[in-house]
């Protein structure tokens, strides 16, 4: 068999490959690259729209097993690589910033920095390049998670000024304009203010994902990043009593209201697994989570575990998936990250096929 007729029985086997997430095979997606064979040694590139894809290791797979069933086919070499594509920027802000997701919740105390960091640290791991800044402005706590000292942050031209840098994140801060232990006290409009720095006057640079942590509620600040950052989407943090139900739906009806996608919720403290058992004891009852998903219909995202070493090591400076990668709560911090770059994506192909569908209208008429 030449070459060439080799070529097409590849290239017809890799279109019955399926994105289980965009419902398109991945040569008209686009994702083949780079196809060479000599003497019916295969070797291409497939190339996702994140590095976070949870199925990434599945498309590898089913790529390597029918190509390998060709006939004439001696060895497959299946190269997993990805660009992440980056949403529709509606603002001239943050335009090297390839998508920003904010991370909100309804109130306090459901650990939403927490999420926002150990997210924003399982992206980066995945092989992206991410920024995480800290929004709440009122109690800002990242920098003590990831162990940044509180120190101002170095100039740079045009009266902007650069990040801090930890475990492979640039991070902004709250914190880093006050000195350590000391409260930051502004009115409204001076956060507003803060806020409009961090969108304007930090050097980011090339960025495939920021994660940005909102304060807890929906107030003046949380409405000012919605409105004036251009963001991808956004995540709610709840938890699983009942009544955490009546916080979080404002968190989704804020993100509505500014036309902001909800890429979904994380249920945090879902559950607890005790030393020496594998059973799940539901401390704080179950199903919050998931209803207030199906109320919105939006996916449930993750169910993070409540382990008390991701306490310990957010205090210690040195995040859980960091700290413990192989955890149950790391686990399911890499599972989010996944499944948050995985709507992101979707959200991207949905508009596109907006986008396409109105061309082909305009030019028939």
């Amino acid at each position: 068999m030449s070459d060439q007729d080799l070529q097409v029985k590849v290239m017809a086997a890799l279109k019955t490959v399926m994105d289980p997430d965009l419902h398109k095979n991945i040569v008209d997606l686009g994702f083949v690259k780079n196809l060479n064979i000599d003497s019916g040694k295969i070797k291409f590139d497939v190339e996702l729209t994140t590095p976070a894809c949870p199925v990434k290791e599945q498309l590898k797979n089913e790529c390597s097993d029918k190509v390998g069933a060709i006939d004439g086919v001696t060895a497959v070499d299946v190269n997993m690589t990805a660009t992440v594509r980056a949403s529709e920027h509606s603002q001239p802000i943050l335009t090297g910033v390839k998508n920003i997701i904010a991370v909100a919740s309804g109130k306090g105390g459901v650990g939403k920095s927490t999420v926002s960091t150990n997210l924003a640290i399982a992206l980066s791991l995945s092989g992206a390049t991410v920024g995480l800044m800290d929004g709440d402005v009122y109690g800002p706590s990242i920098p003590k998670m990831l162990g940044i000292p509180i120190t101002p942050p170095k100039g740079a031209a045009n009266n902007k000024f650069h990040p801090h840098e930890k475990h492979g994140l640039k991070v902004v801060s709250a914190a880093f304009l006050t000195e350590e232990g000391q409260p930051l006290m502004l009115r409204g409009p001076m956060l507003g203010g803060i806020i409009q720095q961090f969108l304007q006057n930090v050097e980011w640079g090339e960025l495939d994902y920021l994660v940005i942590d909102l304060p807890p509620g929906t107030g003046d600040v949380q409405l000012t990043l919605t409105q004036r950052a251009p963001l991808s989407g956004g995540v709610i943090v709840t938890t699983p009593q009942q009544i955490s139900l009546i916080d979080a739906e404002k968190g989704v009806k804020m993100f509505q209201q500014v036309k902001v996608p909800v890429l979904g919720v994380v249920e945090n403290m879902s559950y607890f697994v005790c030393d020496g058992c594998d059973k799940k004891h539901f401390i704080f009852q179950s199903g919050a989570g998931q209803q207030l998903a199906d109320k919105f219909k939006v996916p449930i995202l993750g169910e993070i575990p409540l382990i008390p070493d991701v306490v310990t090591s957010g205090d210690s400076g040195m995040p859980i998936t960091l700290s413990q990668p192989d955890s149950p709560a790391s686990q399911a911090y890499r599972h989010l990250a996944g499944q948050v770059a995985a709507q992101i994506s979707i959200n991207q192909s949905q508009e596109a096929k907006k986008v396409g569908a109105g061309f082909e209208l305009a030019w028939k008429g």
